[in-house]
């Protein structure tokens, strides 16, 4: 029975970690701009900023989030703040006729590239509430103490692997010069997506 869970978990977890998302096409953009490293780094950063969630998820912290509502508004409003932040630098990509490798993004250190990353990730407190569920999917009133452990590192691997993977395909030149000559139609849907992330996330109620 605890097998089946595990397994019932995994699978919802791919399909979300595999889903777009704003982690996502980062890590999909960096990759056509800046390439596979710079990506690599980035992938980590957000899988840094999913086990922060996890972690909170099975400590029982989502609750606390829960119960203290200002606390959850806080992370929401800097959470939209910064995929505006995002949208911006996408839109200004998109509006500017040079290669990506010249702007000012494609200088982006490794540290920050993680940081941006990790940040990318803890700004949706969404992914706190995704975790419980994929923890209340795994987990049931008989499981061992340690079956949450367990199901965290399994989905991390998943994760790691999807990420990477996103950030090793879409680093392939063939990939990078179809980007080329769609750059500034990718970078302008971006812009679109992360703004509109960043909106829905300001009009949340928490």
């Amino acid at each position: 029975m605890q097998l089946d869970a595990f397994l019932l978990a995994f699978i919802a977890y791919l399909f979300a970690v595999a889903s777009p998302g704003p982690s996502t096409l980062a890590i999909i953009s960096t990759a056509m701009t800046q390439g596979r490293i710079p990506a690599v780094v980035l992938a980590l950063g957000v899988m840094t900023g999913s086990m922060v969630w996890a972690g909170l998820a099975a400590t029982g912290l989502s609750a606390l989030l829960t119960t203290y509502a200002q606390a959850l508004v806080a992370i929401k409003i800097a959470g939209g703040v910064y995929l505006l932040f995002l949208a911006y630098k996408s839109a200004r990509s998109a509006l500017s006729a040079s290669a990506p490798s010249q702007l000012p993004s494609a200088r982006m250190t490794a540290g920050a590239l993680y940081r941006r990353g990790v940040l990318l990730h803890l700004s949706n407190p969404k992914s706190v509430l995704g975790w419980v569920a994929i923890l209340s999917l795994g987990l049931g009133p008989a499981a061992p103490a340690h079956s949450a452990q367990i199901l965290i590192a399994g989905c991390a691997v998943l994760g790691v692997a999807v990420h990477v993977g996103y950030a090793l395909l879409f680093s392939m030149p063939q990939v990078t010069r179809a980007y080329r000559a769609a750059r500034r139609w990718i970078d302008g849907a971006l812009a679109l997506l992360f703004g509109l992330a960043g909106l829905r996330l300001l009009g949340a109620r928490a």
